[in-house]
């Protein structure tokens, strides 16, 4: 059994943080010393760790959260998974369109350099 400051050492989170996504309930069933220590196993951490890849791909803890409620209503594995695939797939989906959306930007930037500096050759060539 591990402490929470074993924990944040293992995962790199604050207490705060996993104290919070407790409170969520993205961490169910932490257990408690009797003094009322909070005390963290392998699927504990386990799962904290799913749910830092979850937040770096993108997802909410509103999402994650969800993807808990149709693992415990489901019961099934696979089921969280599917709903998973959708979440990813809009979230990339949306990346996509921000990537190009950027990639436009990009280019309208270089554009106006491009016709600022030739606008600074002529006033520099100019008498």
């Amino acid at each position: 059994m591990l402490s929470i400051r074993d924990v944040c050492a293992e995962t790199g989170l604050s207490p705060r943080t996993v104290r919070y996504w407790e409170e969520l309930g993205l961490l169910p069933g932490v257990r408690r010393r009797a003094g009322g220590r909070r005390v963290y196993g392998p699927d504990e951490l386990e799962r904290l760790r799913f749910i830092q890849r979850l937040k770096t791909l993108g997802l909410s803890l509103a999402e994650i959260g969800e993807l808990n409620a149709v693992y415990a209503i489901g019961g099934s594995t696979a089921a969280m998974l599917a709903r998973l695939d959708e979440l990813l797939g809009r979230h990339l989906g949306e990346l996509d369109a921000r990537i190009s959306e950027l990639s436009d930007l990009r280019d309208q930037i270089q554009k106006y350099r491009d016709h600022a500096a030739s606008r600074r050759d002529g006033v520099e060539a100019s008498p």
